[in-house]
């Protein structure tokens, strides 16, 4: 940032790096002399009070931290991420021999700027020199002095990168007037750093010679230097080439004044007539920067001494904008700022030396999301210089200003303003979620990465950045060019940010940009175009309740800003006539269903990049909802089904009320209860209005049935809802009689809605279907104490004790816990609209990867919902696309083994609630279910997932999560590849050892796979909501399901059978490795076996081939063949 290196050093060393290097040993030497022995204490001692010292720690970590486990986190964390001090010494060494070497170097003769013949052809100046001739002569002379500036010597350096900086200062006689103008200096820079690696990149001690650009500013190259062998990656060594002191006038580098001549970065042959030059305030902060190296290095040394909590509190907070990515790349929130900004809040006593690191993290964040340095700069300078610029100059020149000791550089010079705002809003964030008790703080914090694909809800990418040319020349930037030195993406950059600030100002909180960032380069190569920085990617976090808004309304017409709107929205702005009589200008985006509307911000952020920065359509890569096509269901037109959703609910709201105020039933309906997931918006592909075709099926009587000859009806979901009884004395207290209460309760129910509401209804002994709006709804009556009636148990001694069964419970968890979680998810579904749409993709990617039928739909959806209800360090996913990847993610690094997974539905858990549950799981780990998720109502059993899945399929899942998020995370970043989404939505099939080829005809879901059959079968109904007096359609009819039962049934000891119920055309074997172990021969295991001879002895291995052949013969009609893949059998 800003160019200068991390600096800090011990103010009263020497000149040149032995000093240096003796002077820290010696300081470090001390403590370390003796190495400590254990002693021996007395009773007395063992039980003596507490020091003042251990009081105040006490104290600290009861008021600061929230537990004691906190503060140790920390502590570990700080081990890891300090440098050691057997580095410390072979880094010094190496140090060492660099100084040696730089003495060493010849001069060269003096020649000409232009004429760099005497370089050697193995090294290319690093400096795009644009335009080419520039007055001034050079010659090489050996540095006058060296010194060791930045983070290594403070010991704020983190690993695992270990950067140290040499500040390699220029003699004077290099130099000579008017350098500071036209680029002089920095060809001259760039020249001496060249001489410098051409000679060092032939001495053995270096492993890789390469040049870089500092905090990728084109006009600060740097030499990289690293060691021989196996110390390579140990530590870069940074050159920065900087002059004598005292070489230029500091008036000369005001932010008002010009130092590049319009006519020569115009190659003009003569200046206009009268023309005034702009200032031109990056280019002089550049030059700055390097004069005040050193006394940044002594300023910070001064405030690091006597405190050692800046060293940690500096290490938390690297660690943490490394998290978020914040501290690489031109204009980024660096190292070394951060230090600088530690220092000044210690200037201004918001920090005191007394200070542990964790204090400092937290002060620093809070000053961060307190203060917004692009409306109020902040200064180190002391005494105030009524010479030197002030604040409000700064702010003419720079989006965020913060300024040096020296008053004249500014630390934030290439800062765009936004980027400050993502800072902002990221210390605000981090500090709510450090006061949020419920929050593991450090994990959150520290520990989380925060890559811009999961923190934003939609991310777009500029593909090709040259065409920020256009931008520039759209924008009349020529000054911003010259100042920048013709980097038209730093140029363009704030102006193209805030352009889509301005455009989506409702929509988005925050609209952020990636960093530009140019890798190191080889010295004989040519140094990078400023197109080299690769695609831009920005990314927008929305405001959920105006994000699809279809309408931007505007001034009155009459008002003097009605103009500027329409010139802002251009040909889109017309004038609109509203409710309360007014006339404004507007712009409507045409959008009709959900998925469409939430992409509103693509529509307007193509449109005003095309209109006021010239970028064409083809150059934006937008990747906001390319997943969404797995879930859409038919034609494009349709969304992707939250429409027919709310249309499922509102046909379920007037059944509901019909069954309440039925009349002439025995007992009233006291609740109607939705257990189906359509009903909680989380059906993967839902139900769709539909009317059977007659001649697609056979007639009996009332009935239909599927026709052999045709292909198999499409699959109609019952719906299913459970009706409460209200109690009463006449109920029976025997279990079969309950049963049978029922069964006249269902046959009522169809009688009466059939009499009173003209609906066509099935009834059984079980349930009731009734035929409402083109939907089926399974109606299942449920008397409360009957879970209570079948836990009774009478023991051998006649007494009657209560306890659970099977049949208990599964009653318990469909009339009781179902109709609970469903409600709970339909209240967070009103509280995050794609809360949803997230969840159905994650079933749509579990089903693809064939393991549906091994994690219930539930426990997904309780995942999902952890995702809305414990964003941290997140904010709650305004799109599905990330939702989804974070769905991934939790799979991939929750530690399910050690932790519960609590899903805080209606917020009824308090913090010490989790406590609890959290020792109680630690205490009883080996008899919970592998995945153990606790919910307020079920805080100990984990019902969802008692079942299933077992260890090898959660093993599996987290496997598979975390590939599909890289592969997924990899080809959303590529803008430059053709994206094909749907890769993580095909399961790898190598895995398994037998492949059931199935017939498409006889697959009901056919059209909900992943990659679509172009053609297929007509499935016998038609869409259609009104029909009132039809024959009731098939149900719940799905022939591979009944075929996968069957071949559980029959062979679930030999193999486990995986399958994409939705619309998958293959069923996958997997073969369980114990049933082909040899057994000895028993005339009552014989089932799927033969006999053979194994050393003499008869044993039965399984009989593979008449395996393969029962599952042809289970399946015929429906299997099109069986494919062996392995021979894992030969035994």
């Amino acid at each position: 940032m800003a160019g200068s290196p991390e600096a800090a050093e011990e103010a009263e060393q020497g000149p040149g790096l032995r000093a240096g290097g003796a002077a820290r040993r010696g300081k470090r030497a001390a403590p370390t002399a003796a190495d400590p022995q254990p002693a021996k204490l007395s009773r007395a001692e063992l039980y003596k009070p507490p020091t003042s010292e251990e009081l105040t720690q006490l104290k600290e970590t009861e008021d600061l931290f929230h537990s004691s486990l906190l503060r140790l986190q920390i502590e570990e964390l700080l081990k890891e991420v300090t440098l050691k001090e057997t580095k410390k010494k072979k880094i010094d060494a190496f140090l060492h021999e660099i100084n040696g070497l730089l003495g060493a170097i010849p001069e060269t003769p003096e020649t000409e700027l232009t004429d760099q013949d005497w370089l050697s052809k193995d090294v290319k100046v690093p400096f795009l020199q644009v335009p080419f001739n520039v007055k001034g002569r050079f010659h090489f002379v050996p540095p006058a002095e060296l010194k060791v500036v930045g983070s290594y010597l403070l010991g704020t350096c983190i690993r695992p990168e270990i950067n140290v900086d040499i500040a390699v200062t220029m003699p004077r006689e290099i130099f000579q007037d008017k350098d500071n103008l036209n680029q002089r200096y920095h060809r001259k820079r760039a020249l001496y750093l060249s001489h410098i690696a051409q000679h060092l990149s032939k001495e053995k001690l270096f492993g890789s010679v390469k040049f870089a650009y500092m905090n990728s500013n084109h006009l600060k190259p740097i030499l990289l230097l690293r060691p021989q062998g196996k110390d390579e990656k140990m530590v870069t060594v940074r050159l920065h080439a900087c002059p004598d002191s005292g070489l230029f006038k500091p008036s000369r580098f005001y932010p008002s004044k010009n130092n590049v001549r319009t006519a020569w970065f115009m190659e003009q042959s003569t200046p206009k007539e009268g023309a005034t030059e702009p200032p031109t305030p990056h280019y002089n902060n550049s030059i700055l920067c390097d004069t005040v190296m050193l006394s940044h290095l002594h300023f910070l040394s001064n405030a690091a001494t006597d405190f050692p909590g800046m060293k940690d509190g500096l290490a938390l907070l690297k660690v943490w904008l490394n998290q978020r990515q914040l501290s690489k790349g031109l204009g980024s929130f660096s190292g070394f700022l951060v230090s600088m900004l530690v220092a000044y809040l210690l200037m201004k006593r918001k920090i005191v030396k007394m200070m542990s690191g964790y204090q400092v993290l937290r002060s620093t964040l809070q000053f961060l999301a307190t203060t917004d340095l692009s409306v109020t700069g902040i200064s180190l300078a002391k005494d105030a210089d009524p010479s030197l610029p002030v604040l409000d100059d700064f702010h003419q020149a720079f989006e965020v200003v913060f300024v040096d000791p020296s008053g004249l550089v500014n630390l934030c010079a290439d800062m765009t303003a936004s980027k400050y705002h993502q800072v902002q809003f990221e210390a605000k964030r981090s500090m709510e979620i450090l006061d949020d008790r419920m929050v593991d703080g450090f994990q959150v914090l520290l520990m989380t990465p925060k890559p811009m694909l999961r923190t934003f809800d939609h991310i777009f990418h500029l593909k090709h950045v040259s065409k920020l040319q256009g931008t520039c020349k759209k924008m009349q930037l020529l000054n911003e060019l010259m100042d920048r030195a013709g980097n038209y993406v730093a140029a363009a950059l704030p102006f193209v940010v805030s352009l889509l600030a301005r455009g989506l100002s409702q929509r988005a909180q925050l609209v952020a940009h990636s960093l530009p960032q140019i890798p190191e380069w080889p010295i004989d190569a040519e140094p990078p175009k400023h197109k080299d920085v690769g695609p831009l990617t920005f990314g927008l976090l929305f405001v959920p309740e105006f994000a699809t808004s279809t309408l931007e309304k505007g001034p009155q017409a009459d008002h003097p800003e009605a103009l500027e709107f329409r010139t802002f929205w251009g040909e889109k702005s017309e004038l609109r006539r509203f409710q309360d009589g007014s006339i404004c200008e507007a712009v409507v985006w045409k959008a009709s269903t959900v998925c469409q509307k939430r992409l509103i911000p693509e529509q307007i952020i193509r449109h005003l990049l095309k209109l006021h920065a010239d970028i064409p359509e083809y150059s934006i890569c937008y990747t906001g909802a390319l997943l969404e096509s797995v879930i859409k269901t038919g034609k494009e037109a349709w969304g992707t089904g939250e429409e027919a959703m709310v249309s499922v609910i509102c046909s379920y709201d007037d059944l509901s009320r019909k069954l309440w105020n039925l009349k002439e039933l025995p007992l009233t309906v006291t609740a109607v209860q939705g257990v189906h997931p359509a009903l909680r918006y989380t059906d993967v592909f839902p139900p769709i209005p539909v009317k059977p075709i007659y001649s697609f099926h056979n007639r009996r009587k009332h009935l239909l049935l599927p026709s052999e000859e045709k292909p198999c009806p499409a699959y109609i979901t019952p719906l299913k809802i459970i009706c409460h009884m209200e109690g009463s004395g006449q109920w029976p207290q025997d279990k079969g009689a309950i049963k049978r209460i029922k069964a006249a309760f269902h046959l009522q129910l169809a009688e009466l809605l059939r009499q009173q509401h003209q609906l066509v209804c099935r009834p059984a002994v079980t349930h009731t279907d009734v035929y409402k709006d083109g939907y089926v709804f399974r109606l299942q009556v449920a008397y409360h104490r009957e879970p209570l009636i079948l836990k009774e148990v009478v023991t051998p001694e006649g007494m009657l004790k209560y306890q659970d069964t099977e049949e208990s419970r599964q009653l318990e968890l469909e009339t009781l816990h179902l109709p609970y979680l469903t409600s709970s998810l339909h209240g967070l579904q009103q509280q995050h609209p794609v809360f949803g749409s997230t969840s159905r993709l994650a079933k749509r990617w579990i089903s693809a990867q064939l393991l549906s039928d091994s994690i219930s739909e539930e426990c997904v959806d309780l995942l999902v919902a952890f995702l809305f209800l414990h964003p941290a360090p997140f904010t709650p996913p305004s799109s599905p696309q990330v939702g989804f990847l974070r769905f991934l993610d939790l799979l991939a690094t929750f530690d399910w083994k050690n932790n519960p997974l609590i899903v805080n539905l209606n917020a009824g858990l308090t913090d010490s609630d989790c406590a609890e549950i959290k020792n109680k799981f630690v205490a009883a780990r080996s008899r919970l279910p592998v995945m153990f998720l606790a919910t307020p109502k079920d805080q100990w059993s984990s019902m969802w997932t008692r079942e299933r899945p077992s260890a090898q399929i959660l093993q599996r899942l987290v496997l598979l999560a975390s590939e599909s998020r890289r592969a997924l995370e990899e080809q959303l970043m590529d803008a430059l590849s053709d994206q094909d989404v749907k890769m993580v939505f095909r399961p790898p099939l190598d895995f398994y050892d037998v492949l059931i080829h199935l017939n498409p005809n006889q697959i009901p879901r056919q059209l909900e796979s992943v990659d679509r059959p172009v053609k297929s079968a007509s499935r016998g109904v038609v869409k259609n909501s009104s029909a009132t007096n039809i024959l009731f359609p098939v149900v719940d009819y799905d022939p591979v399901q009944l075929y996968l039962q069957e071949l559980r049934d029959a062979f679930d000891d030999l193999a486990l059978f995986f399958y994409d119920k939705h619309g998958g055309e293959v069923i996958a074997v997997l073969w369980k490795p114990l049933s082909f172990q040899p057994q000895p021969f028993k005339v009552s295991s014989m089932k799927g076996r033969k006999v053979t001879t194994l050393n003499n002895e008869l044993v039965c291995v399984p009989n593979v081939e008449a395996i393969l052949e029962d599952f042809q013969i289970l399946g015929e009609g429906l299997v099109k063949s069986v494919e062996a893949r392995t021979e894992k059998w030969t035994i």
